[in-house]
């Protein structure tokens, strides 16, 4: 699993993305924005950057100033919460939301090539357990709030 984490993280898949793109992003601002594309936890809800934090297992401080550099960078913006105008929700912008489908369909090449040779039963099967794993790892009341 240590290995897993690591790969899909920062480390291989890192050197896959600096293979594939002509400018590297920086893997923080990659963490982020697929933890705001995920959504909010219900519609009454922004994304924040608490949520964020959570979903990075990062403490708050280190939750703001990530968000801050995502937001400096042009990947994020700080809007008004819809359900109240007081608090302070996160949106991808244009730039974030096309680096995360660029990451996104890279992660998947890179994915799927590692089960190229796997027959489709074997891939769905692997689908199906591995959801059930990640499932019984995260606590019913935590699978909500992370989107799962």
């Amino acid at each position: 699993m240590v290995r897993i984490r690591r790969s899909v993280g920062r480390r291989t898949f890192g050197r896959v993305l600096s293979e594939r793109l002509a400018e590297m992003p920086d893997l923080t601002h990659v963490h982020v924005i697929e933890a705001v594309a995920e959504g909010a936890p219900s519609d009454d809800e922004p994304v924040t950057v608490g949520l964020v934090g959570e979903r990075l297992a990062i403490d708050p401080s280190r939750a703001s100033r990530v968000v801050a550099a995502a937001v400096d960078a042009g990947l994020v913006v700080r809007v008004a919460a819809p359900a109240d105008a007081r608090r302070i929700g996160l949106e991808l912008t244009d730039a974030g939301r096309a680096l995360e489908r660029t990451v996104r369909a890279h992660r998947a090449t890179w994915l799927g090539a590692a089960m190229a040779d796997w027959s489709a039963e074997d891939r769905a099967r692997f689908a199906e357990l591995f959801t059930r794993f990640v499932d019984a790892l995260v606590p019913e009341g935590r699978r909500d709030r992370e989107g799962g």
